[in-house]
């Protein structure tokens, strides 16, 4: 009987790249409340995946690599974009137009969640396990704290954009199970490929929906954020993702997924005046809570240790 896989370890070096990343992607949502109080979520997506993509390709090409990989390839980056970037993006955004930062990244950090559901379903390997189903439905209590009496009342202004954030969760899910087929490529192919990809989905929904001409030249708050959107959030963040993937593997990755809230909600708390309720931080305990049964590494810890 062979022995069984054991997990990468992480040095001191990938948990440092582990919080870097949960800045980058705190800040993401940081940077989106700023961007969307003066353009339209399509628009600020167009800019970050736009920005991203030109600073990605020149980053490959600085690199010796190719983004030569056959027509087939390119249609699959295209369908990794849309459930990975356009999808979310716009939907994370629209979200922040009526909620705060802070909550949108509690709402996504359910995206391992739905990740265990759509694998579970969909996927060949990856059948739940009992520690998983626990941590679904953990996760699923959480989010229920987080909504509150707004899920019951049905009518509320609050509702739909927690359901938006929720929708990008589930579309992050789908991704994760899609993107498995880009293995045998270069990470940095990979993310290039898809931010540029998203970038010529939504260049015809932005003209068609809100034209640029239309737009109001943005303030330089909002110019900063675009920026700090697209390089910082999207392009260094996508590096350093595939990078600690790479070596420290997807579980271990996943953990950025218990920070980027935290990182959020002080950047909203310190700079946006945000508030976040109590049931908001017993939300994310059920949340981080369903995350720890999914992961499952307390757990075996217990059970393997030597007498």
């Amino acid at each position: 009987m062979s022995a069984p896989s054991k997990q990468p370890v992480m040095d001191l070096g990938d948990w440092l790249l582990l919080i870097l990343l949960s800045l980058l992607w705190g800040g993401s949502f940081f940077f989106g409340k700023i961007a969307v109080s003066e353009w339209p979520p399509l628009a600020v997506v167009l800019a970050r995946v736009g920005l991203a993509a030109a600073t990605l390709l020149l980053v490959v090409r600085l690199s010796g690599l190719s983004m030569r990989v056959g027509g087939r390839m390119w249609l699959a980056f295209f369908g990794m974009g849309l459930l990975n970037n356009l999808i979310p993006f716009g939907l994370i955004f629209w979200g922040q137009t009526q909620i705060a930062s802070g909550l949108a990244s509690i709402l996504n950090a359910t995206t391992p969640l739905f990740g265990v559901v759509v694998a579970h379903v969909f996927g060949q390997d990856e059948k739940a396990s009992g520690l998983k189903i626990a941590g679904v439905a953990a996760g699923i209590v959480g989010v229920a704290i987080l909504m509150g009496p707004d899920a019951v009342g049905g009518v509320s202004g609050a509702l739909l954009p927690q359901l938006a954030c929720l929708a990008a969760a589930l579309s992050y899910g789908f991704a994760g199970l899609y993107g498995r087929r880009f293995r045998e490529l270069p990470p940095l192919v990979t993310a290039t490929g898809q931010v540029s990809a998203t970038t010529v989905m939504t260049i015809p929904l932005v003209i068609a929906f809100d034209p640029p001409w239309l737009l109001p030249a943005p303030s330089t708050s909002v110019v900063f954020s675009l920026v700090g959107l697209a390089i910082l959030s999207t392009a260094l963040a996508y590096v350093i993702f595939f990078r600690v993937m790479r070596r420290a593997g997807g579980t271990n990755v996943m953990l950025v997924t218990f920070l980027v809230p935290v990182s959020a909600i002080l950047l909203g708390a310190t700079f946006l005046g945000e508030a976040l309720l109590p049931r908001h931080f017993l939300g994310m305990a059920a949340i981080a809570a369903g995350l720890a049964l999914i992961d499952g590494r307390l757990f075996r810890t217990r059970r393997t240790r030597p007498a």
